[in-house]
């Protein structure tokens, strides 16, 4: 096997054959952090001049001039081959190391175990915790992540749109049809249009209480996937004395086999009135059964389902269109300047107690 720096170009080229891509492995997402400082870099590994493994890592000095190393949905390899995670995470180590990196972060877009729609076991299901053994054998420890640890997921191979509908809770069907019979319209925005998605998404931020995106974000992410389709901010309007009004809203990415729920919000003083998001929910199912996406990705459920901890409501709306919990194998790092980490973690403490 042979460690090797690679073209943007032929990254792409292997991502998306990879059956762990992730849209957070992507050139466009590359560009989307050097605009906030980070330098883009791609690897891989080739065996009998074929790439078996590869990989969009970004870096970026966080502490005392040394440089985080972080590589958000990837690497793109199969976890549970030791002799390709060793020598790909050895070589990756020693050049990180080599041009001032301090500390590699990972977060895989690689499934642990198979669980159902409660979030329970299933039994004979897969599991492949023997890729953290293999993380674990290399000093890396599991960390709280960036991105979400639990998704909720819905398959959609092989369903068709009366079928599915009815598969839903009760509930859901009912808040859609309603939805339908208050005349709420659902469209996709242009990119002159985000300012009133993002009017939206703050508002549900500071009623929340979480980190809302800039507008900038908005732009640039409309900017770097929208020619290819791979990125859809939709909008829910009502209308009210001869006017359209916007009460709802949720950004989507489109890519390799999903489509993926990102981020949302809701006008609060219609939410009850006309329940919008499940009429934009129900838009994009049907547009990915239209398209042939294999699965619908609700994304982020804060850990777990359990009804006695904050965001259970989040998981039982999502839930109401059936589906089942996805556990990835989560967030890892590994030293690389023990020094400088350790002093880092210390000063990390001392910086939360005060």
């Amino acid at each position: 096997m042979k460690f090797i720096t690679i073209e943007p170009t032929e990254f792409t080229k292997f991502a998306n054959k990879s059956p762990y891509k992730s849209f957070l492995q992507t050139t466009e997402i590359a560009e989307l952090r050097s605009k906030n400082g980070w330098t883009p870099y791609y690897f891989g590994v080739e065996k009998d001049k074929k790439l078996v493994a590869a990989t969009m890592a970004v870096a970026k000095p966080t502490f005392l001039g040394k440089s985080t190393y972080y590589i958000p949905g990837g690497p793109l390899l199969d976890y549970e081959d030791k002799a390709l995670v060793d020598f790909f995470f050895k070589n990756l180590k020693n050049y990180a190391k080599s041009h001032n990196g301090y500390l590699l972060h990972i977060e895989p877009y690689y499934e642990l175990v198979e669980r159902d729609r409660e979030g329970e076991l299933v039994e004979g299901g897969f599991s492949h915790k023997k890729a953290i053994e293999n993380l674990e054998s290399l000093g890396f420890k599991e960390v709280t992540p960036d991105n979400p640890k639990y998704l909720f997921v819905l398959d959609l191979k092989n369903r068709k749109e009366d079928e599915l509908f009815a598969s839903f809770k009760q509930n859901t069907r009912n808040l859609i049809s309603r939805a339908k019979r208050k005349g709420v319209e659902v469209r996709e925005l242009n990119r002159e249009e985000l300012a009133k998605f993002k009017q939206i998404t703050e508002q549900t931020s500071e009623r929340r209480h979480f980190s809302d995106k800039s507008l900038d974000y908005y732009e640039t992410m409309y900017d770097l996937f929208a020619e290819k389709g791979q990125v859809k901010y939709i909008m829910a309007f009502a209308k009210e004395e001869s006017s359209q009004v916007p009460v709802a809203a949720a950004m989507f990415m489109t890519y390799g086999d999903e489509v993926i729920y990102l981020f949302s919000g809701s006008d609060e003083k219609h939410m009850k009135e006309y329940n919008a998001q499940y009429a934009i929910q129900w838009y994009m199912i049907k547009y990915a059964l239209k398209n042939k996406f294999k699965r619908y990705n609700f994304y982020g459920i804060q850990g777990l389902p359990n009804p006695d901890k904050p965001g259970y409501g989040i998981y039982k709306f999502k839930k109401g269109f059936g589906g089942h919990v996805v556990e990835l194998l989560g967030a890892y790092e590994l030293p690389l300047n023990r020094p400088f980490y350790h002093l880092h973690q210390f000063l990390s403490k001392l910086r939360r107690k005060a």
